[in-house]
């Protein structure tokens, strides 16, 4: 199978190229430069939306993980402006351009978030759950709409809404590290809102779940099976380091510092359960917080 990866060079982009390669997949990617000639890569602009799509027809499946970094720096209008452009503008070009090709891929596995959800508190939410309010829920409707003209085309779409992904080589979890491993780190704001996460390796392993469950469409929450709060997830942390965890970040020291992103990243609750996932028999590689934090960690 000949899939194409948009965002390659990304933090699961970086980890599923050779998960694929590995496992027999020709793979090329989506660049922004030239693409080598002779080669599997294609050359596009995600915002403009220039592809050289004579190099499209003939792919087996997409795997699209292009966006802006959303915690890149502190909102404004032309911040969030950049995030909205980077997915939904760069998603619907991609999805036009295979739409138009002779032989259209059989899949699209499409990034998207469980911001989705927006602040929910306690209740659970499946892939049935409706929206959120506000500009995440907002951009990840946008995102996922964007990808209907592939759908329509025949192509079968999956929306990974994709939770915090946990690595200690990159986000989240390695910005948290230096701090933890001071003594410094702590719950933010109350400490009771649900933080879905799940390992890097997990997110490759459900990508290469959707693009061979040719029974899997549409919205997929692509988080680990158990839910914790910020609370949980700060002792367990702290516990997997050996390090006390008594410095909380009150709600409005994370507003002040972050501004509308701290309501959004880290103080919204959204109790996401992986129901499609469950149900079409994907077997976690880490569905527990404990060892998951043990083995990322020991790595």
């Amino acid at each position: 199978m000949h899939v194409l990866v948009s965002g390659s060079s990304g933090m699961v982009g970086s980890a599923l190229l050779p998960a694929l390669g590995g496992a027999g997949y020709s793979v090329g990617r989506l660049v922004r430069g030239a693409a080598a000639a002779g080669g599997l890569d294609v050359s596009w602009d995600p915002i403009e939306g220039r592809i050289d799509a004579a190099r499209l027809d003939g792919v087996d499946a997409v795997v699209h993980l292009a966006g802006e970094n959303i915690a890149a720096g502190r909102w404004n209008a032309i911040r969030k402006e950049a995030i909205r452009r980077s997915r939904v503008d760069a998603t619907l070009h991609l999805c036009r351009a295979f739409a138009a090709v002779p032989r259209k891929p059989k899949v699209l596995v499409s990034a998207s978030a469980v911001g989705f959800y927006g602040d929910r508190g306690d209740t659970l939410l499946t892939e049935d759950s409706e929206r959120g309010r506000g500009f995440l829920p907002a951009v990840c409707v946008a995102w996922e709409s964007a990808t209907e003209p592939a759908e329509a085309a025949g192509i079968r779409v999956v929306n990974l809404r994709f939770g915090v992904i946990l690595s200690a080589n990159g986000g989240a979890l390695a910005r948290m590290l230096l701090p933890f491993r001071l003594g410094l780190g702590g719950r933010i704001g109350s400490g009771r809102q649900y933080m879905p996460w799940l390992t890097l390796e997990d997110a490759v392993g459900i990508i290469r779940h959707a693009l061979a469950s040719q029974d899997l469409h549409g919205p997929v929450n692509a988080v680990a099976p158990q839910p914790v709060t910020n609370a949980e997830f700060t002792r367990t942390l702290g516990g997997a380091l050996g390090r006390p965890t008594l410095f909380p970040m009150p709600a409005f020291v994370a507003r002040l510092a972050l501004g509308e992103m701290a309501d959004a990243l880290l103080l919204a609750s959204a109790r996401v359960i992986p129901g499609r996932l469950k149900t079409g028999g994907y077997a976690f590689a880490h569905p527990e917080l404990e060892p998951a934090l043990r083995h990322l960690l020991e790595r």
